[in-house]
């Protein structure tokens, strides 16, 4: 008979019916991939020591430590931001790896940002203080009570409701949530690896929004635009212009779903299949454009994807 109590019993329950809602949780608070999984890591090493008959809710128990994980590191992070090079932008999913860190809410309730890992609601939650981030996802994504979060950010109800309050209204501010059907993102990501191909700058100006963005992450490791480029016809002759370079011959354009949003991935053939970036294509509100380009070049951000899409796994050919 099988011991519920040995550590393979422990960790078989731990990866059921926790780890995939630490790792969401952790992903949403620090926009990596790495940390999510280090925390979920460190959260289970620290649940192994616990005697599990003590604790009446384990998945309660769980979340808050894994909060308090993020929360720590958000606190080191914010030092170490200061010091980033160039712009910040969240480590990227692909789809098939959005079941990994993805959340959906049960039947009972759809919470609006559930689902979303989309670039855009990634920066809009690093513009909040780790508090209110925290609040903001434990309640408006995860679905948890006031009285639940006061007891895992060691505040009082009526704190906790000014925080998710306060974050909620920052976030509606800076974002708004756009579904994009899937023949729309197919339409955006044919025609912009076209007016790639060919280089041909008017054809990606009239795809991009006139007052598109487009922001790149370097990190200070790989070439990037060192701050946001604003406006769709300066956007396509930059990137046209990186286009032409010698150092982009070779390079293959590859549709992706990148964070929940049209993509592409550009691998270079000369270099053995290396990923040398994502491209995330955000719709513009209302014209049927591409209102925003964000590009990920910081190859540390790029490791864990790469082997999967060296490997063939994680895009189409």
């Amino acid at each position: 008979m099988t011991d519920d109590h040995s550590p393979n019993a422990r960790a078989l329950r731990f990866d059921r019916d926790h780890a995939r809602r630490l790792r969401a949780l952790a992903y949403r608070m620090l926009g990596s991939r790495a940390e999510a999984e280090d925390v979920v890591q460190e959260a289970w090493l620290r649940w192994a020591e616990v005697d599990e008959s003590t604790i009446e809710h384990p998945g309660a128990f769980l979340s808050r430590l894994a909060t308090n994980l993020c929360l720590d590191r958000l606190r080191s992070a914010a030092v170490q931001r200061e010091h980033y090079v160039g712009v910040w932008l969240p480590e990227p999913l692909l789809e098939e790896q959005e079941a990994l860190f993805g959340w959906a809410p049960g039947p009972e309730k759809q919470a609006e940002f559930a689902q979303d890992v989309s670039i855009a609601f990634m920066l809009a939650l690093e513009r909040l203080s780790p508090l209110e981030r925290a609040a903001f996802l434990l309640h408006d994504v995860f679905d948890m009570d006031y009285d639940e979060i006061a007891r895992h950010l060691d505040r009082s109800e009526a704190a906790c409701r000014q925080l998710v309050s306060r974050a909620r209204k920052n976030i509606k501010a800076d974002y708004a949530r756009r579904e994009v059907a899937r023949e729309e993102a197919q339409r955006l990501v044919e025609a912009f690896m076209e007016a790639v191909r060919s280089q041909d700058v008017s054809a990606l100006a009239r795809l991009l929004a006139e007052d598109a963005v487009m922001m790149a992450d370097g990190g200070g490791k790989a070439s990037a635009v060192p701050r946001p480029l604003r406006g769709g016809a300066q956007v396509a002759r930059v990137f046209i212009g990186f286009a032409q370079l010698p150092t982009s011959h070779g390079w293959r354009l590859v549709p992706a779903r990148v964070n929940g949003l049209p993509g592409v991935l550009i691998v270079d053939d000369a270099a053995g299949g290396r990923l040398v970036q994502t491209i995330a294509l955000a719709p513009a509100r209302e014209s049927g454009q591409v209102g925003a380009v964000y590009i990920q070049r910081n190859p540390d951000k790029l490791v864990a994807i790469a082997s999967d899409v060296t490997s063939g796994a994680g895009a189409p050919s």
